[in-house]
């Protein structure tokens, strides 16, 4: 059992990977493993600062391929294990990423976007979503929560932790370089003191104590097709009976938005910035930001998509967020355009730049 170091509440200045490592600390963490890439080095640094008062463990491993069976390793020894990647590492990171996909393992990720294709930036991008979501050999039964700031970051690094041990799924903070680097207040807590309570972290492969204690199968590996399909299908089935429990979203001045922008992560805090100056102005703006971009909130994105007049779409990549929503709200008519900066952030200026424009010219259906 760790130390756990936040005992009551507590507002501290910190860069988004220290909170991050302090969020793992107090959803019961006890074990890191790691290899560096910037821009998530900080999570390592500070897991690793805390750990003479944590009595926790780190491992550098050799690359991130290793860094990722090791994560898988000690989660099936019964180990609260996590793990942290960006860019490069999150694509050679996949393998063992669809070996827990496959095999149920409650897989705790942070990723750190940086820009891509390849090495590219170290800085920003929101360009691993597709990855992400649907990196590896797989379907995607993955959960994945886009944050947008460093209170984002402690809250539901903890909520992931209890979504990957509770449904066993892989469980994935997609966050940024930004977020990864500036300094914010945020407010630290113990999460019973929010009512809480931590799944508990049983080991995997073995059940019970004792010398007679009898040993849990799993396999990753399938001699038949059919055997495969018939597996598969019972995790599509649940993946979609969960997804109802998992799904969130938050929207802003959307109820009466004639225009809707969708963003997720950062983009969607200079898009607030942009629809309370678009609002000054006249132009009824308002935002709709998926949370857990994998599985989306269909039902009231689709709501959302219907009320408004046009559509806008915004992020730091080539529309790979847009991708996954167009196919969630096929049949709506509204009209959309699209703001994408691969790999570069998007200000409000741009947006209220783009809106102003959408309101002379409005898009075609």
């Amino acid at each position: 059992m760790v130390n756990k170091l936040i005992k009551e509440d507590t507002k501290m200045f910190l860069t988004g990977n220290e909170v991050l490592a302090y969020a793992a600390n107090a959803a019961e963490a006890d074990f890191m493993y790691g290899y560096p890439i910037t821009p998530q080095n900080e999570i390592m640094h500070t897991w690793c600062k805390l750990l003479p008062k944590t009595e926790a463990g780190f491992l550098q491993t050799e690359d991130e391929i290793s860094a990722g069976f090791s994560t898988i390793g000690g989660i099936l020894a019964g180990r609260r294990a996590f793990t942290a990647t960006a860019g490069p590492g999150n694509v050679i990171m996949q393998d063992a990423m669809s070996m827990a996909e496959m095999m149920r393992i409650p897989f705790v990720c942070a990723v750190m976007q940086r820009g891509g294709p390849s090495t590219a930036t170290v800085i920003y991008a929101q360009q691993e979503t597709t990855l992400t979501c649907f990196g590896g050999n797989g379907e995607g039964y993955r959960i994945v929560y886009s944050t947008a700031g460093h209170q984002d970051l402690f809250d539901y690094m903890i909520k992931a932790f209890n979504t990957a041990w509770k449904y066993k799924f892989p469980t994935f903070i997609l966050a940024d370089g930004y977020q990864g680097k500036m300094r914010e207040p945020v407010m630290l807590y113990d999460p019973a003191s929010r009512g809480i309570t931590m799944e508990k972290t049983p080991a995997i492969l073995r059940s019970g104590v004792s010398a007679d204690m009898k040993a849990n199968h799993i396999r990753n590996t399938f001699n038949l097709e059919e055997e495969l399909m018939e597996e598969l299908d019972k995790y599509e089935e649940e993946f979609n009976r969960i997804a109802p429990e998992i799904e969130e979203y938050e929207e802003y001045k959307a109820d009466d938005a004639e225009i809707l922008i969708i963003a997720h992560g950062i983009v969607a805090r200079s898009a607030m910035t942009a629809i309370d100056e678009l609002r000054e102005k006249g132009i009824k703006a308002g935002l709709f930001r998926p949370i857990t971009i994998r599985p989306l909130a269909v039902k009231p994105l689709r709501a959302a998509c219907q009320r408004a007049k046009q559509i806008l779409f915004t992020e730091s990549a080539n529309g790979q967020l847009a991708r996954m929503v167009l196919e969630k709200i096929y049949g709506i008519t509204t009209p959309y355009s699209t703001l994408y900066k691969m790999g570069v952030g998007v200000t409000g200026d741009d947006l209220v730049q783009k809106v102003e424009s959408m309101v002379k010219t409005p898009a075609a259906i």
